[in-house]
């Protein structure tokens, strides 16, 4: 067992204007489209909290179930968490509601929509950040949903110089 302090320091690493590197996740995947069914509801819910909450998207991929993306946050910002509680939330409301809720969501008054964590990566260093960006654009491929990145249209990739 870590001991309290190693813990602490495990669970979040937070390097204010950091770069991050990101996995979110709907609570139900298994045969789930719902992020490209509604790829504009998702689309406006980020613009609407970049407008308030400012970051630049250095990649993202919007795959059926998950979505990758790597964010670099304003100098001196560490809040990821508020701008991803703001565009699930924002996101989900847009929604029509009827998907399965578990007991404890009920409770808390949530959504079904998606899993409550996510994962996030501080990203350390040039290599680091191409790896990253490499594995955004490669996972339509890696998952079966496109030949190729560019032939995925929910990408960043389509934004890169030629």
């Amino acid at each position: 067992m870590l001991s309290s302090g190693v813990m602490s320091e495990y669970r979040r690493v937070r390097i204010p204007g950091g770069c991050y590197f990101f996995t979110v996740n709907l609570a139900k995947r298994t045969g789930n489209d719902l992020l490209v069914r509604h790829v504009g509801v998702l689309r406006q819910a980020v613009r609407e909290v970049r407008r308030d909450r400012p970051f630049r998207i250095d990649a993202f991929v919007v795959l059926p179930d998950h979505l990758h993306c790597i964010w670099t946050l304003p100098e001196g910002d560490d809040q990821f968490a508020v701008r991803w509680m703001l565009i699930k939330a924002t996101f989900s409301r847009r929604l029509p509601a009827g998907e399965p809720r578990s007991p404890s969501r009920l409770r808390r008054g949530e959504r079904g929509i998606w899993q409550r964590r996510y994962w996030e990566h501080a990203i350390r260093d040039d290599r680091d950040f191409t790896a990253h960006i490499d594995y955004v654009h490669i996972n339509p491929v890696k998952h079966g949903l496109a030949a190729t990145p560019a032939d995925w249209p929910y990408s960043t990739i389509h934004r890169l110089p030629r």
